[in-house]
């Protein structure tokens, strides 16, 4: 499955439209990033709890950022080896030390790869941590999950079908949310949404949600879900200061209209926005989310490292720091001890309205496919 995830992103399946460009899409003229910033009370820290609603009350507190484990097990994109496994478990330790213990996971990732290292992670390397205040969120992605004939014959049961598979690679009884990985069903937005209900109803699940659904269909899950008494909890979409399409066509602000938490996937544009990567060293050509010229990227990093000096933190902590600020809940990878310390120093502290209109201004709007990121 991780070759499927590669294939389409090598067709054009990242935030483009069409086959790559190589040139990134500017903001709108004159748009006013600074109105979805949240309150200046608003202030991350390791203690903050974002609520992920479910059916009945039964809700899920999570904390403001979630570890990406994409790269865990997947050879196509992130070449993968299980020798990185000790340097992925300091990594979680230091997680665990600050609190921040939400995983996302997906059956895609790595052939269910990732999933196995998550539930080991959950099992033999959080002592002390009760299951309940560790957040698993998995992904059904349609059509190859439970195989292509499995979803036209069993269109409402093949979420259920695939989500007892997910827990058995981890040797879990349930999972915090479940979300549809993209909007590639062949079954109707109600028949997936029936599907979801009876993950929910067999506490297979708490919560559900979407990734990569437009603002139109995200809108029809929702009402969907209600049929069944439950709510649409997230929506999980490309969002960064590479791609700030969410904002302009008014994701964030529906979500926030909704109560649904919008995820931000790439936050750091598969490193782009982290201060590894320049003109002359560029990353892997398998990195295709935001696959922009890094020299194009070059002012944007300068303002980055200069916030970045100024508060004696990482340049990847103020491109989290921006997410979070814009009503946004940053989806990050980390592989190491060193990339989870860099990525939590975006805790404790707030972008001034000045520094972020300064991020804006160098930022851009990117795109989407019709195909796979609708939102």
């Amino acid at each position: 499955m991780d070759k499927v995830l590669q294939t389409g992103l090598s067709s054009g399946m990242s935030a483009t439209d069409g086959f790559h460009s190589s040139e990134p899409p500017p903001m709108p003229p004159g748009y006013d990033g600074l109105k979805h910033v949240l309150p200046d009370s608003f202030t991350p820290t390791e203690d903050s709890r974002l609520t992920l609603k479910g059916k009945g009350g039964n809700d899920v507190q999570i904390p403001v950022m979630i570890w990406g484990a994409w790269p865990w097990g997947d050879t196509a994109t992130f070449h993968w080896s299980d020798d990185e496994l000790p340097a992925v478990r300091a990594a979680w330790k230091k997680c665990i030390e600050q609190k921040q213990t939400f995983i996302d996971t997906a059956q895609a990732y790595g052939d269910g790869r990732s999933e196995e290292i998550v539930g080991d992670l959950v099992n033999n390397h959080s002592p002390g941590v009760p299951r309940e205040n560790i957040i698993v969120q998995t992904k059904w992605l349609p059509n190859v999950s439970d195989g292509a004939l499995g979803n036209v014959l069993h269109p409402v049961d093949a979420p259920l079908k695939a989500l007892k598979k997910s827990l058995a690679r981890m040797h879990l009884d349930y999972v915090d949310c479940y979300l549809v990985h993209g909007h590639v069903h062949m079954s109707s937005i109600s028949q997936v949404a029936k599907g979801l209900a009876h993950c929910v109803e067999e506490g297979l699940t708490k919560t559900v949600g979407v990734a990569n659904y437009s603002v139109e269909d995200m809108l029809q899950m929702k009402d969907a879900l209600a049929q069944h008494g439950i709510p649409l909890a997230t929506n999980q979409c490309e969002y960064s200061l590479l791609r700030r399409l969410p904002e302009t066509e008014g994701m964030l602000e529906t979500c926030k209209d909704h109560g649904i938490v919008f995820q931000s996937y790439s936050s750091l544009g598969q490193g782009r926005l982290t201060g590894k990567y320049t003109k002359d060293n560029p990353p892997p050509k398998t990195y295709r989310f935001s696959s922009y010229p890094m020299e194009k990227i070059e002012p944007l990093h300068k303002v980055q490292k200069e916030i970045a000096d100024k508060r004696g933190v990482s340049m990847s902590a103020v491109a989290l720091n921006y997410n979070i600020s814009k009503g946004a809940l940053p989806v990050v990878g980390i592989r190491k001890e060193e990339q989870a310390v860099e990525n939590m120093q975006c805790l404790g502290w707030r972008l001034t309205k000045e520094e972020i209109a300064e991020l804006d201004k160098h930022s851009f709007e990117g795109k989407k496919t019709k195909l796979w990121q609708q939102g």
